[in-house]
């Protein structure tokens, strides 16, 4: 079974790591996390712009899907 064919776990990274408490990390473990975090967020976000300029691409080439 392809990896893409496997159903998605349940309850996502945002929510797991929005569940974990900070208490225990210092001001650099934080402000390391913060970056990493971050540049997460910057790769989401040209995943989400370049599946939305493919879908553009489709729509304009065989027309928009009608619901």
């Amino acid at each position: 079974m392809d990896e893409d064919d496997r159903p998605r776990a349940k309850g996502d990274a945002a929510s797991k790591l929005s569940a974990e408490d900070l208490a225990p990390y210092s001001q650099d473990e934080l402000a390391e996390r913060i970056a990493l975090l971050k540049a997460e967020i910057e790769r989401v976000e040209a995943h989400r712009n370049k599946a939305a300029a493919h879908m553009a691409a489709a729509d304009a080439l065989f027309g928009k899907k009608s619901s």
